[in-house]
């Protein structure tokens, strides 16, 4: 019942806001276009002079934080929105009254087993931050560090299972309904989201993907992330290092303090590459409200990373795939973008490379005309992603999230230094990256890890190799017997067909005396022609058997 009262509201906000307008354009199949039209509703309801992604926005805003969040995540999926769409859903904003300080005491205490005075020297009921799933206190320590509190919403949990219900409903029903709904995959996107969203109401998860970023970091001039107090840590409370650092959107405040804006712009695109291909773990969170910038050495700045509850992680295989894409973006090579997209399994094997060459090339070539500060990376995914959807490139779920990361890194380091050169700052570390993966040091370092393994198993290796040539004779043995029972078999048969042929000789023959006989009783004209040609069949079934 309450997901049918839930149902019931998005099909309100969904009338509301006129949303049947963002499907007109879209192929769907015939009775979708039908079921349109019979909503008569929007033959009373006008749309207004707010835009489709307008409209999009204030309907997620209304139905709450999980549709605000994955609203979020679908401003990254160029692939399946308009650009302008994109646009007004990166505007979402995650903003929730804070509950009472008096309450995120108790959820405290219950789980540190312990009062708040014991706890804390000093504590702050008031909230610094306030979001959908949780809220941050400040507090003191005894041994006068300042720390954060981050405490989860109560009944949270509640709220996302029940609204996740529904969005598996509604993906389900654009599988059905949209003619390419199957191709990209909304039930798995929804799958991907849930994981996502369910990861961050574990604030041990955040906590452990934190301490993996600082010790990746550990010593780093580039990235600073805070210390985490794993003693005062539980499921629903994180307790944390409290960071004093510049919001990297403040610009005026940065430039006040004559920062190295160009360098700061570069050293989060060296993050970035550090993280996706070195590290193969990054934050995938990176909007302007987590990043701040040390008040520290303005000339060599310093970013400062907090809440960790999103990451992100690509196998091997989708590293080296991407990296080789990249360079190849870089170099112009499109017969190489296009035939690594075959490989790699991202679209189908049996697409014409020519055909997709030539529609990439159509896609880049104009970026590429452009001065190498103007060229949006962002322009170019989307380009590429509509590009492939026409050759029925799937949805890849890996990637989104590092889709999402690289368009805020480049949209944060546009705004800090206009002139950023994304292309420039990103292929020298590409291609050291390639070179280190692929050169003599890779493979001495390749070694040297699996060395312990090979000696572990070199002592077994007699007996292996002693089981495994008993193996190879036992198929052998297996082997002829198998042939000789074919043999003997083939024989059998081959006697079965003799015998027969036997039979049938003897039965002519019989015939053939048969019919010479001079009897008046038979009729038949030719009588000895007849008799002769089964004579002559006789002879020959009976010489060959």
């Amino acid at each position: 019942m309450r997901r049918l009262l839930r149902i019931f509201k998005i099909a309100r906000v969904f009338a509301k806001y006129r949303l049947d307008t963002l499907f007109e354009q879209i192929n769907l199949r015939w009775y979708a276009r039908l079921l349109l039209k019979l909503m008569l509703w929007r033959y009373f309801i006008p749309v207004g002079s707010r835009s489709q992604g307008q409209r999009l926005r204030l309907a997620l805003e209304e139905l709450g934080p999980v549709f605000i969040k994955f609203g979020q995540m679908l401003s990254t999926r160029r692939d399946l929105l308009s650009d302008d769409l994109a646009l007004e859903l990166k505007k979402l904003q995650d903003q929730v009254p804070p509950f009472e300080g008096a309450y995120s005491q108790r959820l405290i205490e219950r789980a540190l087993g312990a009062p708040v005075a014991e706890i804390f020297a000093e504590f702050n009921a008031t909230p610094m931050a306030s979001a959908s799933v949780a809220q941050v206190h400040e507090a003191l320590l005894y041994n006068g560090e300042e720390v954060v509190v981050k405490v989860i919403r109560p009944g949270i949990d509640k709220t996302i299972r029940k609204d996740m219900a529904v969005l598996y409903t509604i993906a389900q029903l654009v599988q059905a309904l949209w003619v390419e709904g199957r191709r990209l995959k909304p039930v798995e996107v929804v799958a991907d989201y849930e994981n996502t969203i369910f990861d961050e109401l574990d604030l041990r998860k955040e906590a452990a993907n934190g301490s993996q970023i600082r010790r990746n970091f550990d010593n780093s001039p580039i990235l600073y992330v805070p210390e985490i107090y794993w003693d005062l840590t539980r499921q629903n409370v994180l307790v944390m290092e409290r960071i004093h650092g510049i919001p990297v959107a403040d610009i005026e405040q940065l430039k006040a303090q004559n920062t190295d804006m160009k360098k700061l712009a570069e050293q989060g695109v060296e993050i970035f590459f550090t993280q996706v291909f070195r590290d193969s773990f990054f934050h995938a969170d990176m909007h302007p409200g987590n990043i701040f910038v040390s008040r520290e050495n303005p000339s060599a700045p310093q970013y400062l990373a907090v809440d960790f509850g999103i990451v992100g992680s690509l196998s091997p295989e989708d590293q080296n795939y991407l990296a080789r894409n990249f360079l190849a973006f870089f170099q112009r090579d499109y017969r190489q973008v296009a035939q690594l997209h075959i490989d790699s399994g991202w679209v189908p094997a049996d697409t014409n490379v020519q055909a997709f060459e030539t529609a990439i090339r159509s896609v880049c070539e104009p970026i590429f005309e452009k001065p190498l500060k103007d060229i949006s990376f962002g322009m170019v995914l989307m380009g590429l992603f509509q590009t492939a959807r026409r050759f029925n490139m799937e949805v890849q779920p890996q990637l989104v999230l590092l889709q999402k990361t690289l368009l805020n890194i480049e949209g944060l380091g546009r705004q800090l230094y206009p002139e950023l050169d994304l292309w420039q700052t990103g292929q020298p570390f590409l291609e050291r990256w390639m070179k280190e993966r692929m050169g003599p040091k890779a493979v001495y370092r390749s070694m040297k890890q699996q060395a312990p393994d090979w000696l572990d198993k070199m002592p077994h290796l007699p007996q292996m190799a002693y089981d495994a040539l008993n193996q190879l004779k036992g198929l052998d043995d297996n082997r002829r017997r198998d042939m000789l029972a074919l043999s003997v078999a083939r024989q059998e048969l081959q006697q079965q067909r003799s015998q027969k042929g036997r039979w049938i000789g003897l039965l002519c023959l019989i015939a053939a005396v048969g019919l010479s006989v001079d009897d008046p009783l038979f009729v038949v004209r030719d009588l000895p022609a007849i008799s002769w040609l089964l004579g002559v069949s006789a002879t020959v079934l009976l010489l060959r058997h």
